[in-house]
């Protein structure tokens, strides 16, 4: 089976662990993930398997939506309530104004430390696992894009964010960093990524009482995955140049990354080539 599933990862289990349970239930050999979900944290998460598999780095590409729901007065060394907590301090009355003057802070094109417990590596090694032995590592900031940062509302000690966000954002960083500027500290004691792209949660597979059957209906092949990107129509001679990893003559060079397909069928991701050519990144087996 070659295909993108969207999947309800449930909270406590690790993205590699879903990808298992998936790859177990429809019996593939070659399974993967477009973009990891954190342990702690549950929702959408894009499962690929067979030849979908080689496609992630575009799937990862696209934004990510998400709830989140973040508790004022504390921090940790998680960013979450799963950690230990580092600092506890009193929460000021806030109003919603307060708070929405602070979220345009850090909405738009922003910079953002990376939490240390987190995947990225340093020298070969998770960040996570130095957090783990106690070491600390210093994080360079890294760009990101908040399109969208939106109070639902204000319960007690407890902000509900709604977040539209880019790939490589980190919400447990984005709840620190507003927890800081209110003056108290926060962590997430809750987050469901709700959107990846166009697969949203109303459409995803509760994996934890998934069902094989539940699964191939919910496949979705490799060129309906990808219909963000834009496609351009092969003739023969140029199926059978693709076909071989050649380059191929196009009208206008594209600025991203393609789909090159022949009478419906997808045979390759192509990326801008030399002199308005197309060449083919991704070439797929028939």
């Amino acid at each position: 089976m070659d295909a993108v599933l969207c999947i309800n990862k449930p909270p406590g289990l690790t993205s590699f662990a879903a990808v298992s349970r998936v790859r177990r239930l429809c019996r593939v050999r070659r399974a993967g993930h477009a973009g990891t979900l954190d342990p702690l944290a549950d929702g959408v998460l894009l499962v690929l398997t067979g030849q979908a598999t080689r496609v992630a780095r575009y799937l990862e590409e696209l934004p990510k939506e998400y709830r989140a729901t973040v508790r004022l007065g504390l921090e940790t060394d998680t960013y979450d309530l799963g950690g230990r907590v580092t600092a506890e301090r009193p929460v000021p009355a806030l109003d919603r104004a307060a708070v929405e003057a602070v979220l345009v802070r850090f909405t738009g094109d922003i910079e953002q430390v990376p939490p240390m417990y987190s995947a990225l590596k340093r020298d070969g090694q998770p960040l996570y696992k130095l957090a783990r032995q106690g070491i600390e590592v210093p994080r360079a900031p890294r760009p990101v894009t908040v399109h969208r940062l939106a109070l639902d509302g204000v319960d007690g000690r407890d902000l509900s964010l709604a977040v539209r966000c880019s790939k490589g954002t980190y919400i447990r960083s984005l709840a620190s960093d507003v927890g800081r500027a209110l003056g108290c500290g926060g962590a997430v004691a809750r987050l469901t990524r709700t959107a990846v792209g166009p697969f949203t949660l109303d459409r995803a597979v509760d994996l934890a009482a998934a069902t094989p059957e539940q699964l191939a209906r919910c496949a979705t092949g490799i060129n309906a995955a990808l219909a963000f990107l834009p496609e351009v129509a092969l003739t023969d001679e140029q199926a059978r140049a693709v076909r071989h990893g050649n380059a191929v003559a196009v009208p206008h060079r594209p600025e991203r990354p393609v789909r090159l397909v022949r009478d419906g069928a997808l045979l390759a991701i192509g990326r801008p080539g030399g002199a308005g050519t197309v060449q083919p990144d991704v070439v797929f087996t028939a």
